[in-house]
């Protein structure tokens, strides 16, 4: 979904999967354009760059909805990240088109999930959740990823700016 969903929009289920969405899809507008030194540069004593950010919101829906919800058993979690580093990373074979690649993947995995449970579902066993752990329902990890989307992307809409002064939705 290219533009927010309609202030009309009441039903709890199209209203959260038309926003994430929204936010899928404003994370690769917001990536468009950038030459490849200024993706893989980072503004921010944290260290992570544009790129990334990208592999990192490709392995949070990894995480969230396949090994989370779902309990699927993946090869990689923690993709973006590098021992002993907080900031996510890209490696030099990454490219933004492998990395967009790599994320549309990750969403459609995740709509297929979510497409096929009830939001009151909670996280099976066996994936990131297991007993005696609090297994979370689906509903609670839409909003979590959804804010996750949120905070990033004002995080990106900064690092864009300071960048090459581009702003807006």
């Amino acid at each position: 979904m290219t533009t927010e969903p309609p202030d009309t929009l009441t039903a709890p289920r199209e209203l959260l999967l038309g926003y994430l969405d929204y936010y899928r899809a404003a994370l690769l507008r917001k990536l468009d354009g950038m030459p490849d030194a200024d993706l893989r540069t980072s503004r921010l004593p944290s260290g992570w760059t544009p790129l990334g950010l990208l592999k990192h919101l490709a392995f949070v829906e990894r995480r969230w909805f396949r090994w989370g919800f779902a309990a699927e058993r993946v090869d990689e979690i923690w993709g973006e990240q590098r021992p002993g580093s907080s900031a996510w990373h890209a490696d030099e074979s990454d490219t933004l088109e492998s990395l967009q690649a790599l994320f549309l993947d990750e969403c459609a995995r995740s709509r297929a999930i979510v497409a096929s449970a009830d939001l009151q579902d909670t996280a099976r066993t066996g994936g990131a959740f297991n007993p005696p752990d609090h297994h979370p329902a689906l509903i609670w990890i839409l909003f979590h990823v959804l804010q996750e989307y949120a905070r990033h992307l004002g995080h990106l809409d900064i690092v864009r700016e300071l960048t090459d002064t581009t702003t807006g939705e």
